[in-house]
C-alpha cells in the first residue's frame, strides 16, 4: 500500500476528483429520498466525543442508530442521550453490523486512528465527518482524500469555525483584496493555559499500571505501537502530545487558523517548510523520541498567484514561546494582540482574523468606513447533515482540506528536524534534498492494524 500511495500524483488524483464529481449525487439518493440521515457516532468521550454526538443530535432530521467508545463509562454516560442507539466498543464491529442501517458517520477519536476508521467507512460509502486533523500522517491524509473524491461521499472536517460568519466573510474579504495583495501571513496560537493543560514538559512515564476494566486498551492504541497504561497522561486528555498519537499543537489548531487563509488565498502545496523548535526539547534525546515540544516556530513558502504580492508567499506559524514580530503584534491596537489569530499582511493594510471573534481590517481609521461582506451564522455540523440530504457542499470537505492538512503536517515534519529547510515535491510526494525525511511522511502500522494496507 505504501507505494501506491506515493503513486498518487496530484494530476491522477484531480481526474479521479473531477469523475467522482459528477457521479456523486447518485450516492446522495437515498438519504435525499428518505428525508433522515441515520447516523453512527464513533468516539463519544474526550473533549468533543460529546460534543460532537450533541450537535449531530439537535439536527431534526439525523436519527442516531448507533454509537461507540472504546472505553465503558464515556459510552453509559453518551447512551443516556441517546438510548435507543446500540452501542459497541470496537467501531470494527460497528461498521460491518450496522452497514446495512447507517448513511453516516461521525470519527472523534484520537489523531492516530483517524485514518483507518474514516478509510473503513468510506469503502463501505458511509458519509464522514471526521474531527481535525484529518489524519496522522501526511501519506493517510493523501489516501483519505482519494478515497472519499473515488467513492463520492460527503465528507467534512471538524474546522467548525469554517462555517462561521467570521471566517466565511475573512475569506471574501481576502478574494476581494480588501488589503490589496498579500504580501505574508501570520499564524499565532498562544491560548492561555494551553502549555500546562494540553503540552507535555517531559519524556514517557518509566512504568505502566494495571488498565481499568471499562478501558479497552488495545483498541484505545490501535494502529500505534502498544504502550503500557498509565493513567491521565494518555487517555483522555493528554494523547495529543505524544508522536505516537497526536500531532502536536500545530497539527491540531492550526487546522483552524489555516482555513480561511487557504481558500480565501487559493493555497496549493508549498514549496519548501522550516521549522524552529524549543531549545530544551531540541536538546533531550528522551523527549524528541516521545512528545511534541511545547513551542513552535514554522515557516512554509507556498507559490504565489493572483492574491499575493510576489511569485512567493511566506506564511509563519508560531506557538508556545514563539510570537510574531513585534511590529507585527503592534499593527493591532489592542491589548494583548489575540492570542490566536491569523494576521494577512497586504499591500494595502491588513487582516487581523481572531480565532472565534471578530475580524479586524487595518489600520482602523483607513477601513472605519468599509462595509463587511454579510453573512449569516451556521451550524458546522448541521451543514454535514444537509450536504448528505442532498444540499449544498460542506464547508471542509476533504478534497478542499486534505492539501491544506498535508501542508500542516509537513509543517510538524519539520519540527522533528528542526532548522533544516525541507523542499517539498508534492506531486511526488518526495522530499528531494532531504530523503531521509520521507520514512516520517507515513508509519508503521501495528500488527493485525493495517486493514488499509498500511
Amino acid at each position: 500500500m505504501k507505494n501506491q500511495i506515493f503513486s498518487t500524483t496530484r494530476r491522477k488524483f484531480i481526474q479521479t476528483a473531477t469523475t467522482a464529481a459528477i457521479g456523486a449525487p447518485f450516492l446522495l439518493e437515498s438519504c435525499a429520498k428518505k428525508g433522515t440521515l441515520n447516523h453512527a457516532c464513533i468516539g463519544v468521550g474526550g473533549m468533543m466525543g460529546l460534543v460532537d454526538l450533541k450537535e449531530f443530535l439537535s439536527h431534526p432530521n439525523v436519527k442516531i442508530v448507533a454509537i461507540c467508545d472504546v472505553d465503558s463509562n464515556m459510552l453509559e454516560k453518551a447512551s443516556e442521550l441517546v438510548p435507543d442507539a446500540r452501542k459497541y466498543t470496537d467501531w470494527r464491529e460497528l461498521l460491518e453490523k450496522e452497514a446495512g442501517n447507517i448513511d453516516s458517520v461521525n470519527v472523534t477519536v484520537p489523531d492516530h486512528n483517524h485514518f483507518i476508521i474514516a478509510w473503513n467507512a468510506i469503502q463501505k460509502k458511509k458519509h464522514v465527518y471526521c474531527q481535525k486533523p484529518m489524519c496522522h500522517d501526511v501519506a493517510e491524509v493523501r489516501q483519505l482524500t482519494k478515497a472519499s473524491v473515488e467513492k463520492g461521499v460527503v465528507t467534512q472536517l471538524g474546522t467548525q469555525h469554517a462555517s462561521s460568519a467570521n471566517d466565511r466573510r475573512a475569506v471574501k474579504l481576502i478574494k476581494d483584496g480588501a488589503v490589496g495583495k498579500i504580501k505574508h501571513v501570520y499564524l499565532c496560537s498562544n491560548r492561555p493555559g494551553a502549555v500546562e493543560n494540553y503540552r507535555l514538559a517531559g519524556p514517557r512515564p518509566g512504568n505502566g499500571e494495571t488498565i481499568p476494566g471499562y478501558l479497552n486498551w488495545d483498541l484505545w492504541i490501535g494502529t500505534a505501537p502498544m504502550r503500557d497504561y498509565v493513567p491521565k497522561i494518555y487517555h483522555p486528555w493528554l494523547w495529543r502530545g505524544w508522536l505516537d498519537f497526536g500531532t502536536g499543537w500545530s497539527g491540531d489548531i492550526g487546522c483552524h487558523l489555516f482555513d480561511a487563509v487557504w481558500k480565501g488565498l487559493d493555497l496549493k502545496a508549498p514549496k519548501t517548510v522550516l521549522a524552529e523548535v524549543q531549545k530544551s526539547w531540541q536538546e533531550s534525546p528522551e523527549r524528541r523520541a516521545d512528545n511534541w515540544p511545547q513551542g513552535n516556530h514554522i515557516s512554509w513558502m507556498f507559490p504565489g498567484n493572483k492574491f499575493t504580492e510576489s511569485e512567493e508567499l511566506p506564511v509563519e506559524w508560531f506557538d508556545g514561546e514563539f510570537f510574531p514580530p513585534q511590529e507585527i503584534m503592534d499593527l493591532f491596537p489592542g491589548d494583548p494582540y489575540p492570542p490566536e489569530s491569523a494576521m494577512l499582511v497586504g499591500t494595502e493594510g491588513a487582516l487581523l482574523v481572531a480565532h472565534g471573534n471578530d475580524l479586524v481590517l487595518l489600520p482602523q481609521g483607513k477601513f472605519s468606513g468599509y462595509k463587511l461582506p454579510n453573512f449569516k451564522e451556521r451550524n458546522h455540523y448541521h451543514h454535514f447533515v444537509n450536504a448528505c440530504l442532498g444540499g449544498e457542499k460542506t464547508e471542509s470537505h476533504f478534497a478542499q482540506t486534505g492539501p491544506m492538512t498535508e501542508a500542516i503536517l509537513l509543517g510538524t515534519i519539520a519540527v522533528r528536524i528542526p532548522e533544516t529547510l525541507l523542499e517539498w515535491d508534492a506531486e511526488n510526494m518526495k522530499i528531494p534534498n532531504f530523503p531521509e525525511a520521507e520514512k516520517l511522511l507515513s508509519r508503521v502500522y501495528r500488527n493485525g492494524w493495517n486493514t488499509a494496507g498500511f
